[in-house]
């Protein structure tokens, strides 16, 4: 241990939990390296300072629990206040696109006049009426009677 310096062992472990064996070699290393001895004297007064910080009991002022426990509330509340806010910038763009979706099709259901299937079906494209495709037969009039329809219906039946 005497060509390599010791600080990586002094960072690496406490002071405390140092053994007899590397004790003895950090002394030995630090008598003859100045950087090292610099280095494992304020590692021992750093450690001397921790214990006698730790040993100090130390009083909270008073109301300091109150004091916390509103903060804390208060800090709940604005994040309450604001759950709406985050929600709408994760959600926004979706929920504005599904609404504008609806309001379109709203729009193309009841306010587009439904001009072009009522001509299909009053000239339809094929040249095709309905009356020639359930009674199998050109029409002779415009307006087809009930009896007429029925007839033609339950004629293949008997």
């Amino acid at each position: 241990m005497r060509d390599e310096h010791i600080i990586s062992l002094i960072e690496n472990t406490a002071i405390a939990g140092l053994s007899e064996t590397d004790l003895t070699a950090i002394q030995a290393h630090a008598r003859n390296c100045s950087n090292c001895l610099q280095a494992f004297e304020a590692a021992q007064v750093s450690g001397r300072l921790l214990k006698e910080r730790a040993a100090v009991d130390f009083e909270a002022p008073p109301f300091f629990q109150t004091r916390v426990l509103a903060a804390i509330r208060e800090r709940q509340g604005v994040n309450d206040a604001w759950a709406f806010g985050r929600l709408w910038r994760a959600a926004g763009a979706l929920a504005s696109s599904m609404v504008a979706t609806v309001a379109a099709l709203a729009f193309l259901t009841f306010v587009v006049p439904d001009t072009q299937v009522v001509s299909q079906v009053s000239s339809p494209a094929n040249g095709y009426s309905a009356e020639e495709v359930i009674l199998d037969q050109a029409p002779q009039s415009e307006d087809v009677s009930e009896g007429q329809l029925l007839t033609t219906i339950y004629e293949g039946d008997e």
